[in-house]
């Protein structure tokens, strides 16, 4: 039972593990923001220019079936804003990971320097062969 116990804990304190679990529970409290932005900002200026702060009432009625056209509606201004919710954080993500001072940068051979020095490699070696 011990040893069941110690797996377990290994198992659980690895790293992928607790980085999905951490982006899980951000997940949920982004999924709560994008809410609020659709529900509490964006909604009332739909409702301002088209007169409805919701879509939800938007229906086609065909026959005996209804097409409940304004939920799609609704749920393809979540998606596009989430995308773009995203897309912001995302490229402001990359921005901070790629930054770099520019000593940092200079100090980087150039992709010629680096061809260069691995022609020179391959011809040393070449040589050494022969």
């Amino acid at each position: 039972m011990k040893n069941i116990w110690s797996d377990f804990k290994k198992f659980v304190m690895q790293g992928d593990l607790v980085t999905v679990a951490v982006a899980f529970v951000i997940g949920l409290a982004f999924k709560s923001l994008v809410e609020s932005i659709v529900n509490d900002i964006v909604m009332p200026l739909v409702g301002a220019i088209f007169g409805k702060p919701s879509f939800d009432d938007l229906t086609l009625t065909l026959g005996s079936g209804v097409v409940n056209y304004g939920l799609f509606i609704n749920a393809v201004l979540n998606f596009l804003i989430i995308a773009a919710t995203l897309f912001v954080v995302v490229q402001a993500y990359e921005k901070l990971r790629n930054f770099r001072s520019p000593e940092e940068q200079a100090a980087d051979p150039t992709e010629l320097e680096v061809l260069t020095e691995i022609r020179d490699l391959l011809r040393q070696n070449g040589a050494e062969q022969a």
